[in-house]
């Protein structure tokens, strides 16, 4: 995969706990909301953010459409002092989609469809789960999005995404980006070819 330059700075949060998090289920396409942890994550990467950038209310504001991202970016923006809903939404920022297992913690899924779970060992980031996608699928999805960006732009989106991200600006290999832990409430930045957690 040939590394993607972006040219402007990128502020990549990922949206903050839901309770599926907390308890280890596979989200994907599912709308679940941010619990009170995540709701103060979102407050903290607001913070981060008012200290990075000087006059950031006139970067781009983007967001998955899914509710736990939406409302980390209107937390966040609330918090910047910035109207809450003026941000706009790229469907295809959506997370990595597990298909059938979605709702299982990955203990459940190893246990159930051990040699599913080993082939996805094998290679996460090319394994397509039952009725899911894969890391290099979600990689080709927000390309496009990624390569459309026209200035600074803040990005709320997920784990996923953000992995696939990683591997697209070259930071990371493929078959490592998928092993990354992301973060909540902290700010994954990608500027010149380089990525940082702020």
């Amino acid at each position: 995969m040939l590394p993607l330059t972006i040219s402007h700075r990128l502020f990549l949060v990922r949206h903050g706990e839901t309770d599926w998090n907390r308890e280890g289920r596979l989200q994907g396409s599912k709308d679940i909301p941010l619990n009170e942890l995540g709701r103060e994550q979102a407050a903290e990467a607001a913070g981060r953010l008012r200290h990075l950038v000087q006059g950031y209310e006139g970067l781009d504001f983007v967001a998955s459409p899914m509710e736990r991202a939406r409302e980390t970016m209107e937390i966040l923006r609330y918090r910047l002092g910035l109207p809450p809903k003026g941000y706009r939404i790229d469907e295809r920022l959506r997370e990595l989609t597990f298909g059938a297992w979605e709702g299982f913690t990955w203990r459940e899924v190893r246990k159930s469809e051990r040699e599913l779970a080993l082939a996805r060992e094998r290679d996460k980031w090319g394994f397509v789960p039952p009725e899911g996608e894969s890391y290099r699928m979600l990689a080709e999805r927000i390309r496009p999005v990624l390569e459309g960006l026209t200035g600074e732009t803040v990005m709320v989106s997920h784990g996923g995404v953000a992995r696939a991200v990683l591997a697209l600006v070259g930071a990371v290999a493929p078959g490592e980006a998928a092993m990354v832990d992301i973060w909540q409430g902290k700010i994954l930045m990608v500027s010149d070819g380089r990525v940082s957690w702020v």
